[in-house]
């Protein structure tokens, strides 16, 4: 395939060496005349393990061509790979002043091709910035629309510095976010044959998607970093406790925990948490990160109360009130919080949840119920279909098959249902249906 490649810092010098490698023609572009003449040469403009060797190799084999010329560029490739740094700019927003001025000059470069030409963007964007910033502009300066005369995607890079060659040859997965097949076919071509999951979505999820694994990246480095300030003050190895951690591939290193849905809270997460926080107050640790997880936990449960009170519906259903489906524990329960709260403004409530009998609560369970609602007995009702008929919104609460067979059976058109639990099959209910944050 013939390639060009804008940019050629890590990301572009390292494709470009890669893809040469692989029998591809390859041309690399950059305004920086330092980096074209040491590629010419059989050079390598970043440091990188085995890019030595890699450049003089493919240099030699007469695949690889530079310029600064982007109009040659385009014309004599079927597929551009766009690396252009997005650096910060000093407010923290994302400088895309270098990929905005490439755009246009790309879109000036179609303009009198014949045939389609591929734009695969793997510059880290803010989600929606090729679709509503980009992708105009080609079309602007082109006189083209997309689908008629070149197409574009997003395909965000795995390559860590240091071990981008070795990254490139066994990344985690591929994503491709694309809105055509021709797109993703030419990537599928180039990138297909690596040993790992190619996986075609939407552009902006492909945007997000860098900025969701670099951020969770940064995640577990600090929480690893504060345990061992933790562990450190309470003389505690801390190699042996995140080794052990990391034994967990059923919930610590597993995809467990790691979907959308409802605040956590039961009888374990919310006290050990406070429990390490007041672990590191007494021992002088600052731990940041792990102190604001119950705030932002709050902020979910508070991020739902105001879908409801947005409404502006006044009798409400919940379906559910224990903290976890197939359980009746309320302690902490994120749901009986909101309980609480709708009863404070007023709003009339009922509920509804199956494993939850008060006359069989016990101990610590029936405390914290009588704590925060003590008079939740008479808005319980022995049957979903009654507070379904009585109420204005649903909250649904619980994710259990009988409870989903209800709601499409007995929701009418007028109802709102405020979807905690990811419905499946969401539109075969009659109501408006709206998720938390989906």
């Amino acid at each position: 395939m013939k390639i060009s490649i804008f940019g050629l810092g890590y990301v572009g010098a390292v494709s470009l060496a890669c893809l040469a490698r692989d029998g591809h023609s390859v041309i690399g572009v950059d305004v920086d005349q330092t980096k074209l003449d040491l590629i010419r040469s059989g050079k390598t403009p970043v440091v990188e393990e085995g890019m030595v060797e890699l450049m003089m190799r493919v240099a030699a084999s007469g695949k690889v061509s530079v310029t600064t010329d982007v109009m040659r560029a385009v014309q004599d490739s079927e597929v551009s790979l766009i690396c252009v740094g997005t650096p910060s700019a000093p407010n923290g927003s994302q400088d895309q002043t270098a990929i905005v001025k490439l755009a246009h000059e790309l879109g000036r470069a179609i303009r009198g091709k014949t045939g389609s030409h591929v734009f695969v963007f793997r510059s880290t964007l803010v989600p929606g910035t090729v679709e509503d910033v980009l992708r105009p502009i080609i079309e602007t300066e082109s006189g083209k629309r997309e689908g008629d005369g070149f197409h574009v995607c997003f395909q965000p890079e795995f390559l860590r510095e240091g071990t981008s060659i070795r990254d490139y040859d066994r990344p985690p997965f591929t994503v491709v976010g694309a809105n055509a097949e021709p797109s993703l076919a030419k990537l599928r071509e180039l990138f297909g044959h690596l040993p790992c999951e190619f996986h075609a979505t939407s552009i902006r999820a492909a945007e997000m998607v860098k900025y969701c694994c670099n951020n969770f990246h940064a995640l577990k480095i600090t929480f690893a970093n504060e345990t061992a300030r933790l562990c450190e003050a309470m003389s505690v190895d801390a190699f042996q406790v995140m080794d052990l951690v990391c034994k967990d591939r059923q919930l610590n290193i597993s995809p467990a925990y790691l979907k959308p849905g409802f605040a956590f809270g039961g009888s374990c997460l919310p006290k050990d948490l406070r429990a390490t926080m007041y672990l590191a107050k007494t021992r002088d640790v600052e731990l940041p990160m792990m102190g604001n997880v119950l705030q932002s936990n709050r902020i979910h449960v508070e991020h739902a109360i105001a879908k409801v009170l947005a409404s502006g519906r006044r009798r409400v259903g919940m379906i559910g009130l224990s903290f976890k489906t197939g359980t009746d524990d309320l302690r902490e329960s994120p749901l009986v919080l909101i309980a609480e709260q709708f009863i404070g403004k007023g709003l009339s409530l009922l509920v509804y949840d199956p494993e939850v009998h008060l006359s069989r609560l016990l101990g610590a369970n029936r405390r914290f119920i009588e704590q925060h609602v003590p008079h939740i007995g008479s808005l319980m009702r022995e049957d979903i279909e009654s507070v379904i008929s009585q109420s204005d919104v649903l909250v649904v609460g619980l994710s259990a098959l009988p409870i989903f067979e209800a709601l499409t059976r007995h929701v009418r058109e007028d109802q709102t249902v405020l979807d905690l639990v990811n419905i499946p099959k969401r539109h075969a209910l009659k109501g408006k249906v709206m998720g938390l944050c989906w």
